[in-house]
């Protein structure tokens, strides 16, 4: 892409959960099209690493700051280091996200319960709450928050109540941004997203309890297709918004009655 069309060139990214998997594949994409990037994450070494790779490869500005976006000390503190050394936010990706064993529900505890609300709806709460008072008060005021949702969002996989909750959260989460975000230029949508390869669904292949209960393999998609829809997300003027999206494995047993 020519260096004139970068959609992000003088705009600032954080990506959440940027230090593998999908969350790794948007924030290359985005610092490809010029962001200056912050990715953040709970595991300093993997952050580096990906910081010093993505800057390698886009020649851009990759800051890596540890967070755990379920500490609200932690939160307010990377967001105090990105005002100061920034000055503003324009795009927040609330990516980082866990899960817990595929198990019975009576069987999952209360602390694997705690955590993945932690991670998956607390974090994205927090950073949204931090980002709102930066994008409130920056000139020119505004700017975008996109929330990885996941397809469990809306359809649950067997054994999946924790992240399924968290997830069906999430999109009240979203439209209650986008409500409240209105009035101070503030855009916020969600990306649905179903098996995106990472290592996280290497075991889609070999198969997967399906909602029958069959085990059966089932197509992914390369990351770099969902990173292409939340650059053109990105990409829209603050009086536009993607409220929703979902980008899938076509074939994949989402749609029907599985």
């Amino acid at each position: 892409m020519a260096q004139g069309n970068r959609s992000g060139e003088g705009k600032i990214a954080l990506v959440t959960g940027g230090g593998s998997g999908i969350g790794l594949g948007l924030a290359r994409r985005l610092s490809g099209e010029g962001y200056r990037l912050v990715i953040t994450g709970r595991r300093p070494d993997v952050l580096e690493k990906a910081a010093a790779e993505i800057a390698a490869e886009s020649g851009g500005v990759v800051r890596a700051i540890t967070c755990d976006v379920g500490d609200p000390g932690q939160v307010a503190s990377l967001f105090e280091a990105i005002h100061t050394e920034f000055g503003r936010l324009d795009l927040l990706v609330n990516n980082a996200g866990s899960s817990v064993p595929p198990v019975p529900l009576e069987e999952v505890t209360f602390d694997q319960w705690s955590g993945i609300l932690a991670a998956n709806l607390t974090g994205a709460f927090l950073c949204t709450q931090q980002a709102f008072r930066l994008m409130k008060a920056q000139e020119p005021r505004g700017g975008r928050i996109i929330n990885n949702g996941s397809i469990s969002a809306t359809t649950p996989r067997p054994n999946s109540a924790p992240y399924t909750a968290t997830k069906h959260a999430i999109t009240g989460l979203t439209k209650s941004t986008a409500l409240d975000g209105r009035p101070f230029d503030i855009a916020c949508g969600q990306i649905d997203i179903g098996n995106a390869a990472t290592d996280m669904t290497q075991k889609m292949s070999s198969g997967v309890l399906q909602a029958n209960g069959e085990i059966a393999a089932e197509p992914t998609i390369p990351v770099e297709h969902v990173a292409d829809a939340v650059v053109y997300m990105a990409s829209l003027p603050l009086s536009a918004n993607v409220l929703t999206m979902t980008v899938m494995a076509t074939k994949m047993p989402l749609v029907g009655r599985g």
